[in-house]
């Protein structure tokens, strides 16, 4: 899975930009998207802006990732407690077809 990171411009020149984004700074290139200021929010795939996006949509990504991170190390709480979805890795074959489009699979 391939996933792009929600990051803030600090500072921009004409090709990288320096932005800021779940704890970490680094330089990005902004070749992709053009210019950007500072306070500009955009989508950073392998250290390069693939998007503009807008702090709403930024929030929501870094809501997303909170949560991914959540479930991949088990912090939603007791053990068996329900974090309100499913990982396709524990669903079963008929939610997965129903999730990927696919036709469920007939037992043999």
């Amino acid at each position: 899975m391939c996933m792009g990171i929600p990051m803030q411009v600090v500072s921009a020149g004409e090709r990288l930009a320096q932005c800021l984004g779940r704890g970490e700074l680094r330089e990005v290139n902004i070749a992709l998207v053009g210019a950007v200021a500072p306070g500009d929010w955009v989508l950073v795939f392998i250290d390069s802006a693939i998007e503009i996006i807008d702090a709403g949509r930024a929030a929501e990504v870094n809501a997303t990732l909170d949560l991914l991170a959540a479930a991949l190390t088990d912090q939603f709480g007791p053990a068996g407690a329900d974090p309100g979805f499913a990982l396709p890795s524990a669903m079963s074959a008929d939610a997965l077809a129903a999730l990927t489009g696919g036709a469920a699979k007939k037992a043999a």
